[in-house]
């Protein structure tokens, strides 16, 4: 399994799946610019993109499963054709094809909001980044010290890797690639989820061939991180169903 973090995280993110490596290799991946990975020159979608094809590469990896949160979705969806013949599957959990709401497409958030977060940015990095991590989690969801353990641990991306890559929130669609992804694919969405509604991955799941969309009661745009148990039992369930 290969992961991809979201927007501003890092692999660090996916720590509640270690238990998966009981049977499956676990490649947390930093995208560049973020966790343990070095800055780039650039930050466009096709550089995080051609940065996961230089991976499959280089591992030589066969029968993976992509596994993409939030920007990684984009980044997977992305990066599919270029590792095609090297997938099993995919899970897309929490994503979208297109971030901002279009005239014929209302499932994301107005693209003034994408502009205003760039804005917060350059005012004041430290808290935009706290008040966004904390948006993530819908009210209700988990206990102090639930959070505590969550986000124990963290570290910011680079500056620039986060103000560059709010680009592709800003500007990509990728809705004409829905139709070419012929692999399995399970989608995984937080019903409360307010960062990417959950009506972006059912639109997805309805336009991707073998398409099926698992919505997480109570959840917001994390399920993995506050319903590990439950998330990861979806993922050997997926895996298991691509053996037979």
């Amino acid at each position: 399994m290969v992961f991809l973090h979201g927007w501003a995280m890092s692999g660090r993110v996916w720590r509640f799946q270690h238990p998966l490596d009981d049977a499956y290799r676990l490649i947390f991946f930093d995208q560049r610019g973020h966790g343990q990975s070095a800055a780039a020159e650039g930050y466009a979608i096709d550089d995080y993109a051609g940065d996961v094809a230089a991976l499959f590469s280089r591992l030589a990896l066969e029968d993976a499963v992509l596994i993409g949160w939030s920007l990684g979705v984009q980044v997977a969806l992305q990066a599919f054709p270029s590792v095609r013949e090297r997938l099993a599957g995919l899970v897309l959990v929490g994503g979208t094809a297109r971030f901002t709401t279009a005239e014929d497409y209302p499932h994301g958030k107005p693209p003034v909001d994408v502009k205003g977060l760039s804005l917060k940015l350059r005012r004041d990095y430290q808290k935009t980044m706290g008040d966004f991590f904390k948006g993530m989690f819908a009210e209700g969801e988990m206990d102090q010290a639930q959070y505590q353990r969550i986000v124990m641990g963290g570290r910011s991306p680079n500056t620039c890797a986060a103000k560059e890559s709010l680009n592709i929130l800003a500007t990509v669609d990728q809705r004409d690639r829905l139709a070419q992804v012929d692999r399995p694919v399970l989608l995984v969405h937080g019903e409360l989820d307010t960062i990417c509604p959950a009506a972006a991955s059912a639109y997805m799941a309805k336009r991707m061939p073998q398409a099926r969309l698992e919505l997480v009661p109570g959840c917001g745009h994390a399920p993995f991180m506050t319903r590990p148990e439950g998330f990861n039992a979806l993922v050997r369930n997926f895996i298991e169903g691509l053996r037979k």
